[in-house]
């Protein structure tokens, strides 16, 4: 049963279009569906174990390509492709549509889309679209603000009005997996958006908040669940709802979910879902971790990558670099306010939950409007600082690497690293928080000496988005001493006392040379390194 036969009558219903644009129409044959594993491609993986009795076979292939998309010829087709900066691979690849249309989306999709401005398809929906549309797994690698949300959820909102209707007791159709929960909240947004005219109920599932409300969304039942690992397992196992009828599965920003630690909550996740689902495969980067994953959750995928699989960061955003001393941030922080503000949004990324604090205090003390968010944070009050950053009532927000990935706000217009982030990866996903959706932004980054191990990669990327590098950057990317400037104070020699702890660089006097290195400290007292007697000031 349809659960849209009591919508017969409606011709902007789904089920009405299924004999005419092809969306939600079955496969022309058993053989031509997805569901069919018998086509596996090895390409190195192992096809999932299929062990599908008892389960009901559902529909996921719902793609026709329309008569415009069929004229396009494969050198049109190539060039197409090589214009938007789309590579692709894997077997019987569809063709990238051009336009909003020949998608063939039911008309009340086609109308959330133009009410939403968009005037065509982003290059990962472009392509993305048609192989998803067709049932076959996806592996997409696309920067942050790609416009990759929607290009699994608008097919995700077609397979699940495909799909019979929920009986009590069922879980959801569609499972998004996101790394943290404001990036949860965000998808469910678009979630209810988009798919409040075909009447898709969905909940999104994450930790930090009470389990009531979300718990009761599971038991009424819905289509579609957003959810971060830790709580969804929580759910699982305290029966409130199951996963057996999930057969659209979404992993977004994979490669951020890896970094948290969640591998083990996913494949305990995963190991629940039936086999023959489709599943979606989303990251910004391709590391090797990542790879390994997707082997093992997917069989026979298309893949498809916006730009190149290399760390590089977005040519929309202006980047600056600036080279100061760990004590002179502040001060460069209120100069750099002071040149920039002019009521745009603005936000700070720090590496510590405490230093976000400190420089928020500190901030609001010197009369700037500013707010923070972190991990330590209630939900209730990010949820607050959110509404209170996008609605531009405090148009500051300092913010840890929780608001790094998945943070959609509208016309952030400057980004400003004041701690560096551990890793190149999370530096290109900062300043992606700007330059969103085909708008201009600016990224500033304060860079110490602590911090000269990331020069070389940084430079790398600088260069690929034709940024200009300071001399003093450079000269750190080859390996030189920090300019004077921004090399702490130190005197001493082995053994005595040594005020900051830990040093980035250390002289290494009878060769001459300056040395990146860790610091051995003997009760407290002060560094060692190895036999060399220091006794310099700097």
């Amino acid at each position: 049963m349809s659960r849209y036969d009591s919508r017969a009558a409606d011709p902007a219903s789904y089920r009405d279009r299924r004999s005419d644009s092809g969306l939600g129409a079955p496969p022309a044959s058993a053989s031509a569906s997805a569901s069919s594993r018998r086509d596996y491609d090895d390409g190195g993986a192992s096809p999932r174990k299929l062990n599908l009795d008892g389960l009901p076979h559902f529909e996921k292939n719902f793609y026709h390509e329309s008569p415009s998309v069929r004229a396009m010829t494969e050198s049109e087709v190539d060039d197409y492709r090589l214009r938007r900066e789309i590579t692709v691979e894997g077997r019987d690849v569809p063709k990238p549509v051009k336009s909003f249309h020949d998608v063939g989306f039911p008309e009340y999709v086609l109308q959330e889309i133009k009410k939403a401005g968009f005037v065509e398809p982003t290059p990962i929906q472009s392509q993305g679209w048609p192989m998803a549309l067709k049932g076959r797994d996806l592996i997409g690698i696309a920067e942050t603000g790609s416009g990759k949300t929607l290009a699994y959820l608008l097919p995700a909102i077609v397979h699940v009005n495909a799909q019979p209707i929920l009986d009590p007791g069922d879980g959801p159709i569609v499972l998004v997996l996101a790394p943290t929960r404001e990036l949860a909240v965000q998808i469910q947004q678009e979630a209810t958006k988009f798919g409040a005219s075909s009447r898709i109920k969905s909940t999104c599932i994450y930790g930090g908040v009470p389990k009531g409300p979300q718990v009761r969304d599971l038991q009424k039942g819905v289509e579609i669940v957003i959810a971060t690992p830790g709580r969804l397992i929580d759910m699982l196992e305290s029966n409130h709802t199951n996963l057996r009828r999930v057969t659209y599965l979404v992993l977004d920003e994979a490669d951020r979910m890896l970094d948290m630690g969640f591998d083990p909550q996913i494949r305990k996740i995963v190991s629940q879902i039936r086999p023959d689902r489709q599943t979606l495969y989303w990251s910004a980067t391709w590391p090797k971790e990542v790879e390994q994953l997707a082997r093992q959750f997917l069989y026979n995928p298309y893949k498809v990558i916006i730009g190149s699989s290399d760390l590089k960061a977005n040519h929309a955003i202006r980047q600056y670099v600036d080279i100061v001393p760990e004590k002179q941030k502040y001060d460069k922080l209120v100069k750099l306010l002071e040149d920039i503000m002019d009521g745009s949004r603005i936000l700070i990324f720090m590496d510590t939950k405490k230093g976000c604090d400190q420089i928020t205090r500190q901030l609001r003390m010197d009369g700037w409007p500013a707010l923070s968010i972190h991990g330590d944070k209630s939900q209730a009050e990010r949820d607050w600082v959110l509404s209170e950053f996008k609605s531009g009532k405090s148009p500051i927000m300092t913010a840890t690497d929780v608001a790094a990935r998945g943070l959609d706000v509208k016309d952030v217009k400057y980004v400003i690293n004041y701690d560096f982030p551990g890793s190149l990866e999370d530096y290109v996903h900062r300043i992606g928080r700007t330059g969103r959706a085909g708008a201009k932004g600016t990224a500033y980054t304060f860079f110490t000496a602590a911090n000269a191990r990331f020069a070389k990669e940084l430079i790398t990327i600088l260069e690929e988005a034709g940024q200009r590098v300071s001399p003093e950057l450079a000269a750190m990317g080859r390996g030189a001493p920090p300019p004077p400037s921004v090399i702490p104070e130190w005197h001493g020699s082995k053994g005595t006392s040594c005020s900051f702890g830990l040093l980035p660089w250390f002289p290494r006097p009878r060769e001459g040379l300056w040395q990146q290195s860790p610091v051995e400290l003997i009760d407290g007292d002060g560094p060692v390194f190895s036999d060399d007697v220091l006794d310099v000031t700097t």
